[in-house]
């Protein structure tokens, strides 16, 4: 899956992914709290951020992986910290990398501009949901909750991860650190036409 990926590429995303264990651990504290006001619906609509990585990741090096890599690297890392869920939180990232790649994968990575980074981040909360679906038994619940709870993930995903992810990495690139990398070389070529 590296196979012709720079070294600063790999450095970048690892970097991304170690960063983002932590930013993703901490806003797991940051929910429970905001879930002892409001209920359960307190995480459907923050899960955006814990897809933002996969985002941030593929826009800048736009090469395939750079979503899904990145995305498990990070669950990875927040297992290492103490995420009380444990190994199982790193198919979860894994899952929520593919949904994010998929959407990626379907323009054969040659578009990033922002309908595609949202419709990645609704991806991966696609991609997520499903998978919680059958895991924490959402099937028991109201379907017009769950429907909630889908719509909620799915827009956290597009607004979130897409739009912010978009943002975050737009300012590393006019601070000029990613000279060199694929957005960068996007950019001139967009200010040349």
């Amino acid at each position: 899956m590296l196979k012709g990926w720079k070294l600063k590429e790999i450095v970048l995303m690892s970097l991304f992914g170690v960063v983002f264990g932590i930013v993703y651990l901490l806003f797991l504290h940051i929910g429970n709290l905001w879930a002892g006001i409001i209920g359960p619906l307190a995480y459907e609509w923050m899960f955006g951020i814990w897809f933002i990585v996969s985002i941030i990741s593929m826009y800048i090096i736009r090469k395939p992986g750079a979503a899904l890599l990145p995305e498990t690297l990070a669950a990875a890392i927040e297992v290492m910290l103490g995420n009380a869920i444990g190994p199982r939180l790193i198919l979860s990232g894994i899952i929520q990398g593919l949904g994010a790649e998929a959407a990626f994968a379907l323009t054969r990575y040659r578009h990033f501009h922002l309908a595609i980074l949202m419709l990645a981040g609704a991806g991966a909360g696609v991609f997520s949901f499903v998978y919680g679906y059958f895991l924490s038994g959402y099937a028991a619940l109201d379907p017009s909750f769950v429907a909630l709870m889908f719509t909620l993930r799915v827009l956290s995903g597009a607004i979130i991860a897409g739009i912010g992810g978009k943002y975050i990495a737009d300012s590393l690139l006019a601070t000029g650190s990613l000279r060199g990398y694929a957005i960068a070389k996007a950019e001139k070529s967009d200010a040349r036409a």
